[in-house]
């Protein structure tokens, strides 16, 4: 599938419902961030953009991005409105092709699944050198297949965070795996259907 197709995707699955008036973070970054001092936060596939809004609202200074044009600026706009529009910028990037500019304390990539062709582990080894000693990189993904995901496919292998660490494959001299399981939780989709999910959950931090 080229570029285009899955622009065109995307575009098409945030702009076939409406804005999202209050998206909520994932609650994995909560957990995770809640204690850490602000600083400079780049949210890899931002979406609605609970997770921005919440770090901006804890003084984070957010790059946003998404491969949706219509999500980031959608973002965007939802930031000025609340007053946020300093602390955020979103930015259209497909991560096959191009990767936003600066240093970051903290990179978020949550639920990083894409139907199309990407180098996960690519990304996530940019994302990891694109932070400051000290920084984490902080990667959730599905552990299991809720009800409402588009992705119903029996097959479909959740590989642990362990291997997605191996996967990546930083020198253990410069980055500490900080945090790898498998935690549960009751999720919330579309209509207000609940379910148990797993989450994947995998932390590094760099030290040099």
């Amino acid at each position: 599938m080229s570029a285009t197709d899955a622009v065109t995707f995307w575009d098409g699955v945030y702009g076939g419902r409406p804005p999202a008036t209050d998206p909520r973070p994932n609650s994995r970054l909560v957990e995770t961030v809640t204690d850490l001092p602000p600083g400079d936060v780049l949210d890899l596939g931002c979406g609605d953009g609970g997770d921005s809004l919440w770090l901006a609202r804890r003084g984070w200074r957010v790059t946003a991005v998404d491969i949706s044009a219509v999500a980031a600026e959608r973002l965007a706009g939802r930031a000025r409105s609340l007053g946020l529009g300093d602390l955020v910028t979103a930015e259209q990037h497909d991560l096959r092709e191009s990767f936003p500019g600066g240093r970051f304390d903290l990179v978020c990539a949550h639920y990083l699944h894409t139907p199309f062709d990407l180098d996960r582990s690519a990304v996530l080894r940019g994302a990891a050198h694109a932070l400051r000693p000290g920084g984490r990189l902080l990667v959730v993904d599905h552990g299991s297949t809720a009800p409402w995901s588009w992705n119903q496919d029996a097959d479909v292998r959740y590989p642990a965070p362990r291997e997605v660490a191996a996967d990546i494959g930083l020198d253990p001299a410069a980055w500490t795996v900080e945090r790898a399981d498998a935690p549960r939780r009751t999720a919330t989709g579309p209509g207000g259907r609940t379910a148990e999910v797993v989450d994947h959950v995998l932390l590094v931090r760099r030290t040099a």
